[in-house]
């Protein structure tokens, strides 16, 4: 599968196990090496060490990230859509983006998912429901945002990219053909062809241009070789994930040489 489309890097900058000014100081080296995209995520405790170690929230992170850098998109990998009212997530999309836009257009992406850390529910008082009935809240909330965006004094800088990760073949893999400019799997190549293949029949029942969906893809192991293979079945957004408290960075720098060679 060939794309015109440049690959991109994005990093997750995973909010745990360190304090703030680490963390900015981590997007700013990140801003310097040349990504593409800073993500953080949307969760309320740590995902992995600790489980009750330093934590911080993700949407007034990303209002930061998008004062301090002057050239990375940045968003969520992905926002709760279980944590906060549809309206309130368009309005808050919006004003990051603007934020972000110093003068020029923004650079926020509302990358967004279903929920499914049950910790943060029960913690906050969040009802957990199940993974169908937290599917269809997200399709319930999708409509509703693209509406408020519409509405909005002033509108987004932008039409603000909407990325959707999982996949799930009859719920999730529908809302990208009808919602998302990206799609986020953390798919092997072959399980990413097979997927693939039911997005563009999702896309062809919802009258969507497949081509206009960006694959992106996220392997834990952060091999080379395999981004390679999953480049040539399409993907060309390409995430790693860094914790704290030491952000490490030399591997990012592989992957941002890597990403040069492919461009050209």
């Amino acid at each position: 599968m060939t794309t015109d489309r440049p690959v991109r890097i994005g990093v997750q900058v995973q909010p745990q196990h360190a304090l703030y000014p680490d963390i900015r100081d981590t997007v700013r080296a990140l801003e310097d090496l040349g990504v593409d995209v800073v993500f953080n995520w949307d969760h309320f405790y740590p995902l992995s060490g600790e489980p009750e170690g330093l934590h911080y929230e993700s949407w007034t992170m990303l209002a930061a990230i998008a004062e301090q850098t002057e050239r990375v998109e940045l968003g969520a990998l992905v926002n709760c859509n279980s944590y906060r009212n549809a309206d309130l997530q368009a309005d808050m999309a919006r004003t990051i983006d603007h934020i972000s836009a110093k003068g020029g257009t923004g650079r926020f992406i509302f990358g967004t998912g279903s929920g499914w850390f049950e910790k943060d529910y029960n913690a906050y008082g969040y009802e957990f429901g199940t993974v169908g009935s937290r599917l269809d809240a997200l399709a319930e909330s999708l409509p509703r945002i693209e509406a408020r965006w519409a509405q909005l004094n002033p509108a987004p800088t932008r039409d603000i990219p909407v990325l959707i990760g999982g996949g799930g073949e009859r719920k999730t893999l529908r809302l990208v053909a009808k919602h998302a400019d990206i799609w986020h799997s953390f798919a092997d190549p072959e399980t990413l062809k097979h997927k693939i293949s039911v997005l563009k029949d999702w896309c062809e029942k919802e009258d969507r241009d497949f081509s206009e969906i960006e694959l992106s893809n996220e392997q834990r192991e952060k091999n080379l070789k395999l981004a390679d293979e999953l480049h040539a079945t399409g993907v060309t957004l390409f995430t790693i994930g860094i914790s704290g408290p030491d952000y490490p960075l030399e591997q990012v720098r592989d992957w941002v040489r890597w990403r040069d060679e492919i461009n050209g």
